[in-house]
């Protein structure tokens, strides 16, 4: 029984998740539809990766991802199916896999399916349900298209190492308004190597301490904390921090250590 998970920029509004839900299920009658979301902001490949690529190991090897993301297909950003560790992706090579990924893919197909309507606004319906219905009946992504080389990549954000210093950006932010930048834990201990610190952001804010949960501060205090995904996160505890100390995305966070 095929699972297969749906993430979009359809909103909730209109009839495009029924309608891919519903071809899937007309191939798939007892496939498991799993809604990542479809809350990313319009055509937004970076909050959509991040989303992707701190949920899709949470799913059975073999899982199926459609990403219904900026899909219109041309020559240089073609419809694919990747397969990375165990799991397949479709979605459209717009940039967003290799910001899902951390290593090359194990397969890199190119589609050249055809679509059962004569319309090309709707990949995600018309390309993609096809082509997860294929590897759920156990065909291989190689009988669906061509081989790619690798990956089209567009720039994104990265921290930026200088002497004792971590200049990042914030990349995602979530439901609790809690800002999530691109400052990994891993790359804070690499460079921090336990010196003292002080953490800053927008309009002179400064947090000198990791907090390990959002309530090891009081109600409406800052604080910084590695969440779940791994990265620096800057929160309120029960408030809200992207509106109340005015952080939005790709705003720059700074962590500054103190020389020994």
């Amino acid at each position: 029984m095929a699972i297969i998970t749906i993430t979009s920029d359809w909103g909730l509004k209109d009839h495009y998740t029924g309608a891919v839900k519903g071809a899937l299920l007309t191939l798939m009658p007892d496939a498991t539809i799993v809604d990542i979301t479809h809350e990313i902001p319009p055509y937004d490949i970076e909050p959509a990766s991040f989303v992707i690529r701190n949920c899709y190991h949470n799913f059975p090897k073999g899982t199926i991802h459609i990403i219904g993301i900026n899909t219109e297909a041309s020559i240089e950003n073609p419809h694919i199916v990747a397969l990375y560790d165990g799991h397949y992706f479709i979605g459209a090579d717009n940039g967003i896999f290799p910001l899902i990924f951390t290593d090359k893919p194990e397969k890199i197909i190119e589609l050249t399916i055809t679509q059962d309507t004569d319309y090309f606004t709707f990949s995600t319906r018309d390309v993609f349900v096809k082509a997860a219905f294929l590897i759920a009946r156990g065909d291989k992504p190689e009988q669906m298209g061509v081989v790619k080389d690798k990956l089209f990549e567009r720039l994104s954000l990265r921290p930026v190492i200088e002497v004792n210093a971590i200049k990042g950006n914030v990349i995602y932010i979530d439901a609790y308004e809690n800002v999530i930048t691109n400052i990994t834990e891993d790359l804070f201990r690499e460079i921090g190597k336990g010196k003292k610190y002080t953490i800053s952001f927008r309009s002179g804010y400064e947090i000198s301490t990791i907090s390990k949960a959002y309530k090891d501060v009081d109600p409406g205090e800052k604080l910084a904390l590695f969440g779940t995904s791994g990265h620096l996160e800057i929160a309120i505890c029960l408030g809200n921090a992207s509106s109340l100390l005015g952080l939005k995305m790709k705003d720059s966070v700074r962590i500054d250590f103190e020389e020994k």
